[in-house]
């Protein structure tokens, strides 16, 4: 028989609510993690499953925990551009600010990736735009090197005000 904890993560992956409600129910571990470190709210939410990651975190998932590589739920979704998901994220506590392996924060992934919306939203939550990755690099130095303008002028605009 297959534990209860080894159903939540491909039950958040595909988003299957009833599943989840049915393992939420029968108080499985929400934060259980798989061989790469990832929680069912990492991969609900790096699968664009908005309504999984709300379900998990209503039922208490933590929302800032770390995968093997230290990225956070927030810094996946910035990697995709789900910013609904980021919206529900940040409202649900997740650290604008925490840094991966790296140093990188989910600002710098948005950056680095395009998702000049979520650059948008994170500077506008109050993500910290001079926090330095490992090699001492910035949001801006990231937009900057990736040609980013739209992201150089939301960063500068924020330095601004």
């Amino acid at each position: 028989m297959i534990a209860i904890n080894e159903l939540v993560i491909p039950a958040a992956r595909k988003g299957n609510l009833e599943v989840l409600q049915e393992l939420i129910n029968q108080k499985a571990d929400l934060n259980v993690r798989d061989e790469k470190g990832y929680t069912p709210l990492i991969i609900a939410c790096y699968n664009n499953q908005f309504n999984a990651a709300k379900l998990l975190l209503e039922a208490g998932a933590d929302v800032n925990l770390v995968d093997n590589g230290g990225n956070t739920a927030l810094m996946g979704v910035a990697f995709k551009g789900y910013a609904d998901i980021a919206e529900l994220l940040i409202s649900s506590g997740a650290d604008l600010n925490a840094q991966h392996g790296n140093g990188g924060t989910a600002l710098m992934f948005a950056v680095i990736f395009g998702r000049n919306s979520l650059v948008r939203l994170l500077i506008d939550k109050g993500a910290a735009a001079e926090i330095a990755e490992n090699k001492g690099y910035t949001a801006a130095d990231l937009a900057a090197q990736q040609g980013n303008e739209e992201a150089l002028n939301i960063l500068y605009d924020h330095r601004e005000s």
